[in-house]
């Protein structure tokens, strides 16, 4: 699929299924990325990864031939977002976004002129993504985080901002954002939902893609039938350890 195909079906609120990437390991990123994964997005914020480490990630997925690279950045700054950009990234997720200004100043970042101001530079882009300006304006997706306070009350006006492809949901930032003690604290479940379920209905109302992180296949299946269009699966640091202890149960006997 190629990077105006997947940028289209996402725009089009059609179902996709992604991978999380916070390892730097190409090789196991590759492996990941010939799984039938609709994306694999690579966690340039939290992840253990540095600028090398996202470019070889990217040449990993693409030497799957099956899933599209994303990359969520480091902050909403014109560098970051442009250097993944130039380096390939089919889009990009843009943490910690509290009103339509930081949504609005994303979209310029990710568009040439006249549309935006991204630095014309594409390097190893020029090669799949685009290379004409606005070949790449239409290829590129740019997907805001609802996560904080002041993204969950705003939501709304964040969404109706023009150029915006979708939104993406940080659980746990979001958890913490409504009230909870820990980023998986139960006693705050009904409120987040509904949290939840606001910004999905926020983001069907503008017409644009609604994303959100999950910690399995199963809900990410859940969130999918609640009305988000993507959902990421789990990381593959989690997958490690999990994998790596269940055998380790299983191995000792453990009831």
């Amino acid at each position: 699929m190629s990077a105006l195909e997947f940028a289209r079906r996402v725009r089009n609120r059609q179902h996709a299924i992604g991978y999380w990437v916070v390892l730097d390991d190409p090789i196991a990123t590759e492996r990941l990325a010939r799984l039938g994964y609709d994306y694999v997005a690579v966690d340039a914020q939290h992840g253990l990864i540095g600028y090398t480490g996202i470019r070889n990630a990217m040449l990993a997925i693409d030497a799957g031939a099956t899933s599209a690279a994303m990359v969520r950045v480091e902050q909403n700054d014109p560098f970051a977002i442009g250097r993944v950009l130039d380096a390939g990234a089919t889009g990009v997720i843009v943490p910690l976004i509290d009103s339509a200004e930081d949504a609005a100043a994303a979209v310029r970042a990710t568009r040439y002129p006249p549309e935006g101001r991204r630095s014309y530079g594409p390097m190893r882009a020029q090669l799949r993504v685009g290379p004409k300006p606005a070949e790449a304006n239409e290829s590129v997706l740019l997907l805001a985080m609802i996560e904080t306070p002041q993204g969950l009350h705003n939501v709304a006006e964040i969404c109706a901002t023009p150029g915006l492809d979708g939104i993406y949901v940080g659980p746990s930032d979001l958890r913490l954002a409504v009230g909870g003690e820990t980023s998986t604290d139960p006693a705050v479940d009904e409120v987040f939902e509904q949290a939840v379920e606001k910004i999905a209905k926020a983001a069907e109302a503008a017409g644009i893609a609604a994303g959100i992180h999950t910690p399995n296949g199963e809900v990410a299946r859940r969130r999918l039938e609640q009305g988000y269009t993507f959902a990421s699966v789990a990381s593959d640091l989690v997958h490690l350890e999990q994998a790596a202890k269940a055998h380790l149960s299983a191995a000792r006997g453990d009831l």
